[in-house]
């Protein structure tokens, strides 16, 4: 099962993976960018898998460079804060 069949799961890959990329000492910035880079891979390659994902989707495609930006730092910063 892929980690995007269950958004939960998708969750815990991204914390775990932004938290290696933080304990290695990458900058929130570059952690921001490859999280936008991944967004952008996201949206235009691979099917959503559930509604979570969908709707991720849908907004990612609704919204100018800036705002795939600011969702993609909203991302990091929700995986970062979230209780797992």
């Amino acid at each position: 099962m892929s980690v995007l069949e269950n958004f939960q799961d998708w969750k815990s890959f991204l914390a775990s993976r932004v938290a290696q990329a933080a304990s290695s000492g990458m900058e929130q910035e570059t952690m921001e960018n490859m999280a936008y880079q991944i967004g952008n891979y996201l949206s235009n390659h691979v099917d959503p898998k559930n509604e979570q994902e969908r709707l991720l989707k849908e907004l990612w495609d609704a919204g100018n460079e800036e705002q795939r930006q600011a969702m993609a730092g909203a991302m990091v910063n929700f995986v970062q804060n979230k209780k797992q």
